[in-house]
């Protein structure tokens, strides 16, 4: 009897062991079919995940889901930024509930490695406003209950990642490897969540005021959480930023979806100097243990109120040291008398009413004195700086007080004078009486270089000169990634650039000796290497308005390399205009007019040029450029040299190459003098005819006018004699190398021998068996209707006598291509057209909110604003009245020819 019951007992256990193992597979189709319908169901975003880890051991005795690789993109103007990714998200689930319940009760949720960047827009929308608006207020089901139950008992991040950018806010914050664990019960009403949490570096910006950098903080704390209010109450004194502790206390407190209240108050029960160093991260990532310090420091402040996308909770941060001094045990010689004052408050919330005020600021290195102080206010209306600083740095000594990375140094002066006084909306306006600013800034000797960037930069000289205006440059060299360069110019409105981030103006000349653009680009010449992150187009700042005027004895791009380039660029409007850049290169010379804009689209940036080259060699320029390659497929089997005019309007795309497809333009191509061999379709023609001179063909003087579009470029007939045989050709290629050209031949019998003659006899013939008497001359015309591609042509060839009329059909040709481009320079409008109202509109919504909020720009900058949409707009609608023109008059040109 006992025997067969522990028989029937092990047979049970085997039973359940391997009904635990297929358990999960047989309802993983389920639970991946709720999880997929409730994340469609409840989320407005494109969601996806690599697959679902199911497990009944994970967390027995409960049942684990892991979502695997998952990622959620942003929706509207979001679409392009990810939100939420992450390598895996665990959530333990009770069985019963997943198998025949109606609803999932989930007791944890553990996420690995998740990548979190949270976004305002300055309208104040948010890309985590993902979800769907309940149609019903709870939205039940049949059952009266909701499909997920949260019964969560604990949670867990591991190796997190958060980003936060306010841009209406002014505010930006960092973290970085962080780990995190919660537990209490989520179902009672009012419990006691035990956290724990550690980052490696967390920043925090607000009002261009750096609070933290990059620091390392470790929390241990108890949240008493009321489930009815959402409200977090908190006291602890185990939160430690680097080397720094705080006694904390106060809550935190959910109103609704959008607004957050809190009472937050801090200090450090410290007085050690040392423990305010270690926010500087420089001094606290190197062998902060070796520092030896002394001196007095005290640091509070709260946060109180409310956050929400119209209001911000009123804060203070004071700081004061006294009589600071630190010095490393291995190093000679300590930085001291450091002495602070430094308050940052905000009474009310209101940014605009923030103030920040460093009353005092000193220190010594090597007995060398260096004082600073600033006072900042109104920093969004109109900001009022007071401030000085004025110092000499000896760089070769930096060594000798504080410890830089490995690989790092640094040696050179620098001499500083400055100070300034007034309202940024003085300069603004040019009343640079009501502005004071002077003084001097002088570098020398300056180099820089780290195991992170070991070519470094090098500055000779450079003389700064300040006034309310602008800042003169003079006497500035140095070099950087082995080219060496001096400039001068000056510098208009830096202040509001960077402070307010209004536009930088300036005036700059440079000189340089040799200049790889390769490797300042971070790109190679060598197209199997692929640098997503170099390659991908560079957005041009808003707010910057430069000329550049260059003259360089030697420049390298791609595969490209100019002697004695000079020119001019202007950055402007989000554009970078090229003008008048000339320089010596592939044996001619080239002359480039041309933009480059990301004004409208930062993916695919528009770009427009205009070229003028003479006496290229045309080996050299086909395989120096790609565009060249599929405009100008020939150029492969041909040697000798051209001159051409060519326009080319169209966009960039991946690697920073042009977009074939968008490529639009026209042009004149002059072929000086060359040599055509091994040319498929004329070798094929040859073989035809039997005509060996055609294999090889010798051209001098050769003018063509071409138009591409849509991968397609159109060649406007032209004429040739080769000995004794007259050709006509016209016709497209696309960019994938297709053909489709017409040739008409004229070509004397005595030429063709036996074989050429019997293919053309034979021609005639076929003629005559229809009925049709055609007797030849001594000289033949034949058309050829050129198909396929250029590495494997086909060939159809006719009597002319007996072939459609080829003014015609190359007229046909050429009134399609008109249209298909027509068409595409419409649509290109219409983009153009759409975006311009896009920001018309834009500008017309910010100056009302800035009305509504009281803190508008003068009229004058409204107008400014909305007269700059208006002739961008009629800019465009001039552009396509010409574009319509043109191509009414090139579809005219053809028809009479």
């Amino acid at each position: 009897m006992i025997k067969k019951t522990l028989k029937v007992l092990l047979i049970i256990l085997v039973v359940l062991v391997a009904a635990a193992f297929a358990v999960p597979y047989l309802f993983k189709d389920k639970i991946v079919a709720k999880v997929k319908t409730e994340i469609n169901r409840n989320i407005l975003a494109k969601v996806d995940f690599k697959d679902i880890d199911i497990s009944l051991f994970r967390h027995f005795p409960r049942v684990a889901v892991a979502l695997e690789d998952l990622q959620v993109m942003g929706i509207a103007e979001f679409e392009k930024d990810t939100l939420i990714s992450a390598k895996n998200i665990d959530v333990s689930l009770n069985l019963m509930s997943v198998i025949s319940g109606p609803q999932m009760k989930i007791y944890g949720i553990n996420l690995d490695n998740p990548r979190i960047h949270a976004i305002v827009s300055k309208d104040g929308s948010a890309n985590w406003n993902i979800m769907k608006p309940d149609s019903l207020p709870a939205r039940e089901d049949s059952a009266g209950s909701k499909p997920f139950s949260l019964n969560l008992r604990e949670y867990k991040i591991s190796n997190g990642f958060i980003s936060y950018r306010d841009d209406q806010a002014g505010m930006t914050a960092r973290i970085t490897n962080l780990n995190h664990a919660g537990s209490g019960d989520f179902t009672s009403d009012v419990f006691m969540l035990k956290t724990n949490t550690t980052a490696d570096a967390v920043s925090f910006n607000y009002a261009n005021i750096p609070y933290l950098a990059d620091a390392k903080v470790s929390i241990a704390s108890d949240f008493q959480i009321n489930n009815k209010t959402d409200r977090y109450d908190f006291e602890t004194g185990d939160i430690v930023v680097n080397n720094l502790k705080l006694d904390t206390r106060g809550f935190f407190q959910i109103a609704n979806d959008s607004t957050y209240t809190m009472d937050i108050a801090f200090k450090a029960p410290s007085t050690d100097f040392k423990d305010i160093l270690s926010l500087i991260p420089v001094i606290y990532q190197n062998d902060f243990s070796k520092v030896k310090a002394s001196g007095t420091a005290n640091f509070d402040g709260f946060v109180k109120g409310s956050y929400n996308s119209k209001t911000m909770p009123s804060y203070a941060l004071n700081l004061k040291i006294v009589n600071g001094l630190f010095q490393y045990s291995d190093l000679p010689k300590p930085v001291k008398n450091v002495n602070v004052v430094l308050s940052a408050n905000n009474p009310d919330g209101i940014t605009d009413h923030t103030v920040l005020d460093v009353s005092k600021a000193h220190l010594e290195m090597d007995n060398a004195p260096f004082d600073f102080a600033v006072l900042v206010k109104n920093p969004v209306s109109d900001m009022y700086i007071d401030g000085f600083a004025k110092g000499t740095l000896d760089l070769s000594k930096i060594t000798q007080f504080v410890k830089l990375s490995n690989g790092t140094k640094l040696s050179g002066m620098v001499k500083a004078d400055l100070s300034a006084k007034g309202r940024i909306s003085a300069i603004e306006k040019q009343q640079y009486d009501q502005f004071y600013a002077e003084g001097t800034v002088a570098v020398n000797g300056l180099q820089y270089s780290s195991s992170g960037y070991p070519d470094g930069v090098k500055v000779n000289n450079l003389f700064m000169e300040f006034n309310p205006r602008d800042i003169k440059i003079s006497d500035f060299d140095g070099a950087y990634k082995k080219t060496n360069f001096s400039a001068n110019g000056t510098i208009s409105d830096l202040l509001p650039y960077m402070l307010k981030n209004k536009t930088l103006h300036g005036n700059m000349q440079v000189k340089a000796d040799n200049m790889n653009l390769n490797s300042w680009m971070g790109t190679s010449s060598d197209t199997s290497v692929h640098n997503t992150e170099a390659s991908a187009p560079f957005a041009v700042p808003a707010n910057l308005d430069l000329r550049v005027t260059a003259l360089v004895n030697r420049l390298i791009y791609d595969k490209l390399e100019i002697q004695n380039l000079k020119g001019a660029l202007t950055v402007a409007d989000e554009k970078v205009l090229v003008d008048n850049v000339n320089g010596e290169a592939l044996d001619g010379t080239m002359l480039i007019n041309g933009s480059y804009s990301t004004k409208y689209d930062k993916k695919k940036p528009d770009i427009t040029f205009n070229y003028d080259v003479k006496g290229l060699n045309v080996q050299k320029t086909f395989y120096a450029f790609n565009t060249v390659q599929k405009i100008m497929p020939i150029g492969q089997f041909l040697d000798g040299n051209l001159t051409s005019q060519l326009t080319v309007n169209g966009k960039l795309g991946d690697n920073m190459m042009p977009d074939l497809n968008s490529l639009t333009g026209e042009g004149n191509i002059l072929l000086i003098q060359g040599l055509l061999k091994k040319f498929a379709p004329l070798e094929k023609l040859a073989d035809l005819l039997n005509v060996g001179q055609l294999k090889e063909i010798s051209l001098k003087d050769i003018k063509n006018h071409i138009e591409f579009t849509n991968g397609k470029v159109l060649v406007k007939p032209f004429d040739i004699k080769i000995k004794d045989i007259d050709m006509q050709i016209g016709g497209m290629h696309g960019f994938d190398q297709s053909l489709d050209y017409l040739i008409d031949l004229k070509v004397p019998r005595a030429l063709m021998g036996d074989k050429g003659n019997s293919f053309v006899n034979n021609l005639v013939a076929q003629v005559n068996d229809k009925g049709v008497p055609l007797k030849l001359a001594d000289v033949v015309n034949l058309q050829v209707k050129l198909g396929g591609t250029i590495k494997n042509p086909i060939l159809k060839m006719d009597l002319k006598e007996m072939a459609q009329n080829t003014t015609d059909q190359l007229k046909q040709q050429a009134l399609d291509f008109a249209k298909a481009k027509f068409d595409s320079t419409k649509v290109s409008f219409n983009d153009s057209l759409n975006s311009i109202k896009k920001s018309l509109t834009k500008n017309l919504e910010d100056e009302l909110k800035k009305r509504l909020a009281g803190t508008r720009d003068s009229t004058t900058s409204k107008n400014n604003n909305i007269d700059s949409a208006k002739k961008k707009l009629e800019n465009v609608g001039r552009g396509f009245l010409q574009d319509l023109l043109r191509k009414k008059k090139t579809a005219a040109d053809t028809s009479k020819q």
